[in-house]
């Protein structure tokens, strides 16, 4: 499926456009410029944007400005983290809108404005980002602060932000002359913009005389993706906090049609009730979804990675050579399997000597590029278990001292108010120390973001990931390696179940109710398997890379997942026919590794 190029309905021009999807998320990797992500969700958020300008789908997104940023991470000689300000300025990267809209937050008039920054895609459609901002003279001291920091301050300061950018975002696209027809909230920050829609519908009547029917109007143009089965991500508010923060008559509508649960305002439920679609990201994240909110009908749609974004330099050149139309049209990298493998070694270990070209340029650590080297990049959280790797250090040491080396570069923020995310990150670095003079070596690269995510993905030789089942709703990086002809070792949990095959494009650690075996099959595969195949069968390893792409990076890309969003989600009434996926694909009888 394609879409005709729209450009001439951007702004400031204005319009009354029909068939334009509204994309609320409170973070978005919109350039390496501008902190206003955190990670994975913010990441995808920018890659879904991007996948849209290239295929023409005209899309207005709507996020919070986030002048201090995320933060800036550092780590000391023990590890211990310590955060910094990311400041940006809004006023020399993006272009100031005119309109200014009212949210009224306590009781007070909160007066918001938005900063415009454009995507373009392959073949010049343009999409607009809206960043709001409250930073305005006419606003209360403590309301200019609201759209500076992510993810900061406490839950009243977090709910005022939600009301900001759900109220406040919807309120800006109308000032802007935007009639969506599908507001898409992606994680349930973005719920309350449900109010405003829901005004519209009521055409000034009060929020207390809202019917089903009217609930029922705001179902139609509204679409949910929930990201997160770990119940902390899921945000609730007390009863106090709501209608204080919200005011009594919104406060009242959302408790009158079920969005509290257990006497707190839940901003899931608030999604889930105005929603006529609804998906979690994975096939195996649908399946939780619906068992933690039984009551309600859940979809699922994998995420994916934009490919132009993450493919690394010198292995975009091989395919501009083989697949000239790969960035138009992802599924042609199905195609890969027909690529010689020497040219996509080669292009990896141009993309592996600029990785360790930058770690020596900003650490000083040397690095051997004829070493295996694992990469693990992502959130500090507990579930992601950083230190998985370690549960057996000893033999993890044999290991490396046995095949012929190993080296592992580690990265990831943990949230400042996580203690056990931060200890994590120490007990890595604890580790990296104690082994400093054996055949492995560990860095810990401090600050993980984008342009360092772009590098370990590329040049890495294996990705791994070992999450507690079933808290991995999706997973991005390892998409992003396997662009790169990386393949995976992980828990069978997330996006992995579905990419995964046995020596083809990764290798899964076997399923086990203890922690213990589940590090015995992680320690055999290396042994076994992945160390043996890289340091003496390299025909077999350079048949697992091009699999790999061909397999993985074809499909977990986020120009197929936009397409699923298009058919199912945002405009299921105007299916179109679409040529057979098994009519474009290759014969790959007897090319793939065994």
């Amino acid at each position: 499926m394609r879409f005709i190029n729209r450009s001439q309905y951007f702004p400031p021009e204005g319009l009354n456009a029909g068939g334009i999807v509204a994309y609320f998320c409170m973070e978005i990797a919109a350039s390496p410029e501008m902190p206003t992500y955190s990670g994975g969700l913010g990441v995808l958020a920018g890659d879904t944007l991007r996948a849209a300008a290239d295929m023409g789908l005209p899309v207005a997104a709507v996020t919070l400005a986030h002048r201090k940023g995320y933060f800036r991470q550092h780590l000391d000689a023990h590890g211990i983290q310590t955060e910094g300000p990311q400041p940006w300025s809004p006023e020399s990267l993006l272009v100031g809108e005119d309109p200014v809209v009212t949210v009224t937050i306590e009781g007070r008039p909160v007066s918001v404005r938005a900063w415009r920054y454009e995507l373009e895609g392959v073949a010049g459609h343009r999409n607009p980002i809206y960043f709001l901002d409250t930073d305005l003279e006419q606003n209360d001291p403590r309301d200019r602060g609201l759209t500076d920091y992510l993810y900061g301050g406490d839950a009243d300061y977090r709910l005022r932000q939600e009301a900001i950018l759900g109220i406040g975002g919807a309120r800006m696209l109308r000032a802007l002359e935007y009639e969506p027809s599908v507001y898409h909230m992606n994680e349930g920050h973005a719920s309350l913009l449900t109010i405003p829609v829901l005004e519209q519908e009521l055409r000034g009547a009060g929020l207390q005389t809202a019917t089903e029917r009217d609930v029922e109007a705001v179902r139609q143009k509204c679409v949910f993706t929930t990201h997160t089965p770990v119940p902390a991500g899921h945000d609730r508010f007390s009863g106090e906090q709501a209608y204080r923060i919200l005011g009594a008559e919104r406060a009242g509508m959302l408790e009158r049609f079920g969005c509290f649960h257990d006497g707190l305002l839940n901003m899931t439920y608030v999604a889930l009730r105005f929603s006529r679609f609804v998906n979690g990201v994975a096939m195996q994240h649908g399946k939780v979804s619906r068992q933690m909110f039984p009551e309600y009908t859940i979809d699922a749609i994998t995420n994916g990675v934009h490919a132009g974004t993450w493919t690394a330099p010198s292995v975009q050149e091989v395919f501009d050579k083989h697949l000239p139309r790969w960035r138009q049209d992802n599924v042609t990298l199905r195609y890969a399997i027909d690529i010689p493998e020497n040219e996509i070694v080669e292009a990896h270990a141009a993309a592996k000597k600029e990785l360790f070209a930058w770690i020596r340029s900003t650490t000083g650590i040397e690095l051997r590029p004829e070493v295996f080297t694992i990469g693990f990049a992502r959130r500090a959280a507990t579930y992601k278990r950083a230190d998985f790797l370690f549960t057996d250090p000893q033999r993890l040491m044999r290991c490396a001292e046995s095949q012929g080396g190993m080296q592992i570069l580690y990265a990831g923020k943990a949230h400042p108010a996580d203690e056990p995310g931060k200890a994590k990150i120490r007990r890595v670095i604890e580790l990296a120390g104690e082994m400093r003079e054996s055949a492995l070596k560990i860095v810990y690269l401090e600050n993980y973001e984008w342009k360092m995510g772009a590098l370990l993905t590329g040049g890495v030789d294996l990705w791994l990931n070992t999450p507690r089942r079933p808290y991995e709703a999706s997973g991005t990086s390892g998409m992003k390696a396997a662009l790169n002809g990386v393949p995976s070792l992980s828990i069978l949990d997330g996006w992995w179940i579905e990419g995964w095959i046995e020596g083809v494009t990764g290798w899964a650690i076997d399923d086990h109710d203890d922690e213990q075996g589940e590090a015995r099959s992680l320690y055999e595969h290396l042994e076994q398997t992945i160390l043996p195949l890289f340091y003496k069968d390299q025909g077999q390893w350079r048949r697992i890379m091009r699999s790999t792409i061909a397999l993985n990076g074809s499909f977990f890309n986020t120009q197929r997942m936009l397409e699923q969003y298009v058919i199912n989600a945002y405009f299921p009434e105007q299916r179109v026919a679409k040529e057979p996926v098994a009519a474009r694909e290759p014969n790959l009888e007897g090319t793939l590794a065994h």
